[in-house]
């Protein structure tokens, strides 16, 4: 097979274009003779007939040759070009060889460049895509995590960006965040996913919910647990707009599709408050909170102990994200009349690392 032949291989096979594949061969090639004749000034071109490539040396035109490598006598100079003369540069056919470890010194350039020319076309098309909720197919399940396969790229989702009640199954679907895009491979990756962020939350949000897209509803704060809860916090810019009803929708219409994208992880759709006593109470949902004082950075709350269960939530899962949420270290206080003779609990007693 000649150089055309590959060149016509490589285009089909990868897409690059022809005529950066013919500067990358050209370009590997000349590094190969120029590692074994490191003193002598060369050039390459290839001849587009015959598929090779065409090496010249650069000599000075003499009377009396006394360097064959480096002169050329002025007789053979003018049936190149009949107007040199003494002292003039000429470009000649080089008629040097090289050898086995010069052609491994060829392909390891071509197939540098090659990777940098595919990491390039990678970048610029999904560098504008970056943050954005992207479609693929896993391609293959690694100890690290999935290799995705989105269009003719590959991408990576680390097991440390998933949820944990995200399968690896070679063949199925999968959407999730593209978190960032390289500018060249790190591990074989140049395309970073991510499914456990608030940020894949809130992009759900974007995509299932027109009004959040169009900012009609605004999405003040998410924090997550992903696989276990989140609380979103939401506002209507739009006085007739219930933006809670409308992220939720009628029997949970609206909000189904994201639960079943994050395989049943429960989140909270929250109604904005500017008081902050309020918003403690709407972040301590579906727990029912008698009163809130604020002292600092805490927040006392007190309810009723058949609330407790409630306020703390399954693993601590519902105090710790209010306090995430709310910026306060929430600590739980028995109401009038209640039958536990001391403060229930605090975010920092119940918060419990389940990631």
């Amino acid at each position: 097979m000649n150089l055309s032949e590959v060149i016509e291989e490589l285009v089909r096979e990868r897409g690059l274009d022809k005529a950066v594949l013919d500067s990358i061969i050209v370009e590997g090639m000349l590094a190969a003779y120029e590692r074994k004749y490191p003193d002598l000034a060369l050039r390459a071109d290839r001849d587009t007939e015959s598929g090779a490539v065409l090496v010249e040396i650069k000599k000075q035109v003499v009377s009396t040759v006394e360097d064959e490598e480096t002169q050329v006598s002025l007789k053979k100079a003018r049936y190149i070009d009949k107007a040199l003369n003494v002292g003039d540069d000429v470009w000649v056919p080089f008629d040097g060889t090289i050898g086995r470890i010069e052609i491994l010194r060829a392909r390891q350039v071509i197939a540098s460049k090659i990777r940098a020319v595919e990491a390039k076309a990678v970048y610029d098309e999904f560098k504008p895509r970056e943050g954005e909720i992207v479609y693929g197919v896993i391609h293959k399940c690694e100890r690290g995590g999935a290799v995705v396969k989105i269009d003719d790229a590959l991408a990576f989702l680390p097991r440390s960006l998933t949820s944990p009640v995200d399968k690896c199954t070679v063949g199925y679907s999968v959407r999730a965040l593209l978190k960032e895009v390289l500018p060249e491979p790190r591990n074989d990756n140049q395309l970073v996913l991510d499914r456990a962020s608030e940020a894949f939350l809130l992009k759900l949000f974007e995509l299932e919910i027109p009004e959040v897209f169009e900012s009609l509803v605004e999405v003040k704060k998410i924090v997550r647990r992903a696989g276990y809860k989140s609380k979103i916090v939401v506002v209507s810019n739009d006085p007739n707009i219930d933006p809670v009803g409308t992220c939720v929708g009628v029997g949970g219409s609206r909000i189904k599709p994201i639960l079943k994208e994050l395989g049943g992880e429960k989140i909270d759709v929250i109604p904005w408050s500017d008081t902050t006593e309020e918003f403690i109470r709407n972040a301590l949902k579906p727990a029912q909170i008698d009163r809130v004082e604020i002292n600092g950075s805490v927040a006392r709350v007190w309810l009723n102990e058949d609330q407790r269960s409630l306020a703390i939530g399954k693993m601590g899962q519902n105090i710790a994200l209010a306090s995430r949420l709310t910026g306060y270290d929430i600590q739980l206080m028995q109401s009038e009349g209640s039958d536990v003779s001391d403060d229930f609990a605090t975010s920092d007693d119940v918060e419990v690392d389940i990631d």
